[in-house]
């Protein structure tokens, strides 16, 4: 048989065999698509039943958070600031209040080039190199805010020119703004005190006071002053509006809005017109004064000399003006009558001469023989008397006349320092006032507990001697000196002292009087304060140390004159002030009250380095009385000591 005719047989068979159908397992296919269809179908439900999940949760459980977003996408809130409360005195003269202007402002998260731009915009309106240097600060101090001005209070001439040019500056804006002004400039400065743009710590302290959110759109705060310590009362309540915004952010509707409530007023006890009579009566002098009513303490009149011009920091203080006031040696943003602290010196006195007298350790009777010094038992040491040679025979009426050192040196040691700190504190001497302005410096009043705290050392007699004079560790505020002197006029009755007379609602016009409740009454015999008052009015007539203040008055005042060394002498070299730096000069001092009998003002005058209380600080005193008691203030002579030689 032909072997090619067999292999071909073969491979036919083979590849009928192959053409045969396979026979394939139905039920194992059919369990394999069942598996595969209940995968899909459980994967599809955990799919569909987590949606499920989630739309419950953003729909129901997180309905509110949601529509929320909406809205705040759909529904803008802008605030409105409130109007700020007035300041006025207490003859309704306004001292603060506000006008509204336009503010050039940019956007600087929204400007690539700044300089660029600033650049262009002064070429639209005019932005000087004091502008762009307060911008920056501005722009390192405001970091979180939105809009920063370059330029404000621009004139109408400066809007419409910008309104031209505004298609280039996308990230430039006018806006009119309320800007706080003081019509009187200087005039009581340090008393009304100035606002300033919010700061990190301001949004601190609100915060923790629970007002952020009153002062959300507020730019700018109160920060010294009674802007200061009244600022909840005069910021007022903040408004809003609703607006409802398209995509793009564009507005097109305000759906609700509530009216801001303005700032409520203070009415101040404070006179501007004797205020501005007062700070006249300075002169080129630096000092304070302070003028109270002793029968209620309010403030008439507060001068710290010299003052600034709080129109200065409205819109942010230019570099060259801060520098100015801060490097100035004349320091004028330090309010002397809060927060300088003296010595009293011999306005000192009447207030020793009332302890003896209250604690029974002097009789008005006990008389010394001044030879013109003080010896000190035990240790020698001599302590001289202002008037060389002595004031002769000389009792306490006499001694508070003339101002004798050495009839007090004695009666502080009979008296004791436990009993000087126990009594004279009671005056307000070494603490706080409480008056209603922050920063108030509380002076000091010795104690040998107070020296061993401070020094570590135990207290000498010669501590004693000096602090019966006002001198020594002895300081005291002018503000703390005036209400002393009050409580004296009064005959022992003392009141904190007051600025805010009353605040008056800017809603209803309904007004609040501030509280005027006597804070101590010090139960003094009458014939003690009378001995000491009726010394005090004799110093001011021939022969006392103010006696030529007081020459020609039509009414009878009291007064004690004052000297505070500023630099420590020997006791064995006499003072010349010829001789002495004008810096390095004694201060003057004086206190008083008038009239004399019925007394309705009280005074404490302190004049930096002005040598000799009767010559310098008391013309003041005089001129201040003549316009309150008399509405004239005249021309009156500096004066020196009645006995023409040196004294307080």
């Amino acid at each position: 048989m032909d072997p090619l005719a067999v292999f071909r047989s073969s491979r036919k068979r083979s590849e009928a065999a192959n053409r045969r159908p396979e026979m394939r397992d139905h039920e194992k296919d059919l369990r394999s698509f069942h598996l595969r269809l209940g995968v899909s179908a459980t994967t599809v439900l955990a799919v569909f039943l987590l949606l499920a999940l989630r739309f419950s949760y953003l729909q129901v459980i997180r309905h509110e958070y949601y529509h929320t977003l909406a809205e705040n996408n759909r529904v803008t809130i802008v605030p409105i600031v409130p109007n700020r409360g007035l300041i006025l005195d207490r003859n309704a003269t306004v001292l603060a209040h506000n006008y509204a202007a336009y503010t050039l402002e940019i956007f600087p998260n929204k400007v690539r080039d700044l300089d660029a731009t600033i650049d262009a915009l002064a070429r639209v309106v005019e932005i000087a190199p004091r502008d762009r240097k307060r911008f920056r600060k501005l722009l390192e101090e405001s970091k979180d805010l939105t809009s920063v001005p370059i330029r404000a209070r621009l004139s109408d001439e400066e809007v419409a020119r910008f309104a031209a040019n505004k298609f280039r500056f996308p990230a430039v804006e006018i806006r009119a703004r309320l800007f706080r002004h003081y019509p009187n400039g200087e005039l009581a400065s340090h008393v009304i005190g100035y606002i300033g743009r919010v700061t990190e710590a301001d949004l601190d302290r609100l915060e923790t006071q629970g007002q952020s959110a009153n002062y959300t759109g507020t730019d700018f705060i109160g920060k010294t002053g009674l802007e200061s310590h009244y600022e909840l009362e005069l910021h007022g309540r903040t408004g809003f509006d609703e607006v409802e915004t398209d995509a793009g952010g564009h507005a097109i509707r305000t759906l609700r809005s509530q009216l801001p409530a303005s700032g409520n007023n203070l009415r101040l006890s404070l006179d501007a017109r004797l205020q501005e009579v007062a700070e006249r009566a300075f002169g080129e002098h630096r000092g304070a004064l302070i003028a109270i009513d002793p029968a209620t303490g309010g403030v008439l009149a507060l001068v710290s000399k010299p003052g600034f011009d709080p129109n200065l920091f409205v819109d942010g203080i230019d570099p060259a003006n801060w520098e100015l006031l801060n490097t100035s040696l004349d320091r004028p943003l330090n309010n002397r009558a809060l927060q300088g602290m003296y010595p009293p010196g011999s306005t000192f006195k009447p207030f020793m001469a009332l302890a003896a007298l209250e604690l029974e350790k002097r009789s008005p009777q006990y008389a010394i023989s001044d030879p013109g010094f003080f010896v000190l038992a035990g240790s020698g040491h001599h302590y001289r008397d202002w008037k060389v040679g002595g004031h002769g025979s000389v009792d306490m009426h006499r001694a508070i006349v003339i101002s004798c050192d050495t009839y007090f040196y004695g009666l502080a040691l009979d008296v004791g320092i436990d009993n000087i700190h126990r009594f004279i504190s009671q005056f307000g001497f070494g603490k706080r006032t409480g008056v209603d302005i922050d920063g108030e410096a509380g002076g000091l009043l010795p104690s040998p507990e107070w020296k061993r705290r401070r020094y570590k050392q135990k207290w000498f007699a010669g501590d004693t001697v000096s602090v019966g004079i006002g001198q020594g560790y002895n300081l005291s505020t002018p503000l703390q000196l005036a209400q002393a002197t009050a409580v004296l006029a009064n005959g022992g009755t003392a009141f904190r002292p007051h600025i805010v007379r009353e605040i008056q609602n800017s809603q209803t016009s309904a007004t609040r009087a501030v509280e005027q409740q006597p804070i101590n009454n010090l139960n003094l015999k009458a014939e003690n304060v009378q001995l000491v008052r009726q010394a005090m009015v004799d110093v001011t007539r021939p022969g006392g140390t103010a006696g030529a203040a007081g020459a020609g008055a039509p009414y009878a005042f009291a007064g004690k004159t004052g000297t505070a060394q500023v630099v420590a002498i020997k006791q064995t070299e006499k003072y010349d002030e010829r001789k002495v730096a004008e810096r390095h000069r004694d201060h003057a001092l004086f206190i008083s009250y008038a009239p004399a009998d019925k007394p309705t003002i009280a005074l404490a005058i302190l004049v930096e380095n002005g040598g000799h209380g009767g010559a310098t600080a008391a013309p003041i005193a005089r001129k201040v009385f003549d316009f309150y008691l008399l509405g004239k203030v005249p021309e009156v002579k500096p004066a020196d000591d009645g006995d023409g030689e040196e004294s307080d």
